[in-house]
């Protein structure tokens, strides 16, 4: 018999998590001699959803991971996958954005043997503000243009993996992780699954505009090396500006005399340079402050509860 594990990071989704839980009982009827294990994430949740699990647990289904703080949603995907069993694994989003009725399809495609990851992708952002749309799709545009890895637009952390793959994956003990880039970089062979945008079936989103804007700034930091060449194409450059602009000013001073006029452009340039070398010093401290953070080898996320520490 196989085994589905599904991996579903939590941060206070109390509204939402027997209403997943219900869901992936429905679709159950769909699979014949496949077992399912759920492992919920709890990621320091404020609310009742660590007590939520708990109740869910007393089925023979249900397991769950609790951490000793909120350590971010990569850390509570890293920490499920490690915890699952599966010969296939899944993670997905406990708000239901994530239809459990795909599994059915994303399982019969990787039992073809044809693929070893079967991922799905929004191809409508119905539901989302246009300003976040807008931004979304230009990031995936300047992520691909400036990382070898492809990360696919519109593309969900809702994805079904062979045991394999999950392997290769928690090979990547890296702390800053960007999973996204991650299952690409690891390779194997994807199928990608389109489908119309869901809302949550309750609860908020836990992704404001800036924590996403943070995340898109790590991922360029983790796949791409451009944004320090570009600091050096630019202080290059500058350089060469620099040396006409002295030239410029010699020949002036030579053939004019030395007007003190122009001062305010004067003052408009300084501020234009300085800003520039704060951006590329900018741009030099985010991978500094990432290399600092591994070098110290801090674990990815410290488990305070399990499911097994419950029935003790």
């Amino acid at each position: 018999m196989k085994k589905i594990s599904l991996v579903v990071p939590c941060y206070n989704e109390q509204e939402v998590i027997k209403l997943f839980y219900d869901e992936v009982q429905k679709i159950k009827k769909d699979f014949k001699n496949v077992s399912f294990e759920i492992i919920f994430v709890n990621d320091g949740s404020k609310d009742r959803t660590l007590e939520l699990m708990r109740e869910l647990s007393k089925n023979d289904d249900v397991r769950y991971v609790s951490f000793s703080r909120n350590f971010g949603k990569e850390a509570a995907m890293y920490a499920g996958l490690e915890a699952s069993t599966g010969d296939y694994v899944a993670i997905m989003d406990a708000d239901l954005q994530d239809p459990p009725a795909l599994l059915k399809e994303m399982y019969e495609i990787l039992e073809s043997k044809e693929y070893d990851s079967v991922a799905t992708r929004r191809v409508t952002r119905k539901g989302e503000p246009v300003i976040r749309s807008f931004f979304a799709r230009l990031y995936y545009k300047i992520i691909n243009k400036i990382s070898k890895t492809e990360i696919v637009d519109g593309a969900r952390d809702f994805r079904l993996m062979t045991r394999q793959m999950v392997d290769s994956v928690l090979s990547l003990k890296e702390y800053n992780r960007f999973s996204k880039g991650i299952f690409s970089w690891v390779g194997y062979r994807t199928k990608w699954l389109e489908y119309e945008n869901v809302e949550r079936a309750a609860g908020e989103t836990k992704w404001s505009f800036w924590k996403l804007f943070l995340y898109s700034l790590e991922s360029i930091v983790a796949f791409s090396t451009v944004p320090l060449s570009i600091a050096s194409v630019m202080g290059i450059l500058f350089c060469f500006v620099a040396f006409i602009i002295i030239i410029f000013i010699i020949v002036r001073t030579l053939m004019f005399g030395d007007p003190t006029s122009g001062w305010p452009s004067m003052v408009c340039i300084m501020f234009f340079i300085g800003g520039v070398q704060l951006l590329c010093l900018g741009i030099m401290g985010q991978y500094l402050s990432k290399t600092y953070l591994e070098v110290k080898k801090r674990p990815i996320y410290i488990v305070a509860e399990t499911e097994k520490d419950k029935i003790n």
